[in-house]
């Protein structure tokens, strides 16, 4: 199933429409600032499990991040101090991915051996309308193709041929990117640029 949502205007109808797929387990393809991503709610266990089966990796080795619909819902989920928030503040929304110390509201089955969490909070109403009305972050992953024809991850018509029998809706926001976000580890002392995407960092 594909949904048409405008990004200049998201229609909450439609965005409640894929809140209820989200709520009752459901996997969803939807644009952000940079490519197009898959993800589901971080409550449904057996939307995680499935993730976890379509990328072909085990929950000790899974490097999802969470899409969160602001700061304040972002900090629940990390432990940020004054300094990093100001990095964030000035980044955020954005095309990054911020490594934080994850809070004890991250499940541990996604930390492994480590005690890190991935942030994002896109520059795309979308999504973050989605997360708001979800009240839950999305756990998320780029979508990528093995194939060269570029079109199979930023057109969402064929994205949906591609993953029809892997998730339950795609949403419709336009052609996607293709290049990432910027990767910025904030837990060492200074904030570390671990891979240059689509963002550029503001200090």
């Amino acid at each position: 199933m594909i949904i048409k949502i405008y990004p200049e205007n998201p229609n909450e109808r439609d965005i409640n429409q894929v809140v209820q797929i989200l709520e009752n387990d459901g996997i969803v393809i939807y644009p952000t600032d940079t490519v197009y991503a898959m993800g589901c709610s971080l409550k449904s266990k057996k939307a995680q499990a499935r993730l976890m089966q379509i990328k072909g990796v085990d929950e000790k080795d899974a490097m999802f991040s969470l899409i969160c619909s602001d700061l304040s819902h972002l900090s629940d989920f990390a432990k940020v101090d004054n300094s990093t928030f100001k990095l964030l503040k000035k980044n955020l929304p954005g095309a990054f991915t911020f490594i934080l110390p994850a809070s004890n509201k991250v499940p541990d089955k996604f930390m492994g051996k480590r005690k890190t969490i991935g942030l994002r909070i896109p520059d795309n109403s979308i999504v973050t309308e989605l997360v708001k009305a979800l009240d839950m972050p999305l756990l998320t992953t780029s979508i990528k193709s093995d194939d060269e024809i570029i079109e199979y991850i930023t057109d969402p018509e064929l994205i949906a041929e591609n993953y029809d029998n892997y998730v339950d809706v795609v949403i419709d926001g336009g052609y996607g990117g293709i290049e990432p976000s910027t990767i910025v580890d904030c837990t060492g002392d200074e904030p570390e640029i671990i891979r240059q995407g689509r963002g550029e960092l503001l200090y």
